[in-house]
Formats: C-alpha cells, sequence, structure tokens
C-alpha cells in the first residue's frame, strides 16, 4: 500500500540522492505518514546507499560485486549481505537473491526474468 509514497519519498530509489541524504532530509522522511517511520531503517537505507555506491567503485558495478560472489551458498550470501549492510538478515537476503535470479527457485524457464538471469548469466544493476 505504500510503494507509491516509499518510491516518491525516497528520490524515486536514485541511489545517488539517496546516499547524499543528510538531517534534513531524514527529518522529512520521518514526518511522512506516507512511508514506515523508523529513524533506524531511514539511516540503513542511507547507509546501504552509500554502501553500494562504494561497491560500484570498486567492482564497476553492484552486479560486479554480486558476480563475483555467485558461488556462495545461501548462508554465505547472507554472512555476506550482513557484513555489508544493515537490516539485511536471511529473508530480505534470500528473496533478492530469488528475484534477481542469483539463486534458484523464484522463475521457471519460461519467466522472462528466468532468459534474462540464464542468457546473461546476470540481471543488470
Amino acid at each position: 500500500k505504500k510503494s507509491h509514497n516509499i518510491k516518491a519519498a525516497f528520490s524515486n530509489y536514485n541511489i545517488v540522492e539517496i546516499a547524499n541524504y543528510n538531517d534534513e532530509n531524514v527529518k522529512k522522511l520521518l514526518s511522512n505518514s506516507g512511508i514506515i517511520r523508523n529513524k533506524l531503517k531511514i539511516h540503513a537505507i542511507i547507509f546501504n546507499a552509500k554502501k553500494i555506491i562504494t561497491l560500484q567503485s570498486e567492482y564497476g558495478s553492484f552486479n560486479k560485486w554480486l558476480i563475483h560472489h555467485r558461488s556462495l551458498s545461501l548462508e554465505g550470501w547472507v554472512k555476506l549481505f550482513k557484513t555489508n549492510f544493515k537490516f539485511t538478515g536471511k529473508e530480505i537476503t534470500k528473496e533478492f537473491l530469488l528475484s534477481t535470479g542469483f539463486i534458484e527457485g523464484a522463475h521457471v524457464d519460461y519467466c522472462p526474468i528466468y532468459k534474462i538471469t540464464h542468457l546473461n548469466n546476470h540481471f543488470e544493476f
């Protein structure tokens, strides 16, 4: 129900803009009744955006960072995400990896995402 509001509140998911949020942005988000106003989660979103930018800089893209770790087990992925990001437990990590095709199980062979991830061996980020 809140997805439209969240997208608008977080700069249409522009990672560079989110990474540059300051105290004024946080204050505005905390007063936005259209989103979940959890201070820790808002700070985690900003932290995670900064981390992704760092990974993009180090690896050329977030996708290349993911590919670099492609051989990990689910437990390895969860540990990697918990080490690098905030508010990324087992279920969030698993759902992200399933939806992007980095682990099997979410897409059948006639699904367009299956074709993207298996033909190109990755999903572009």
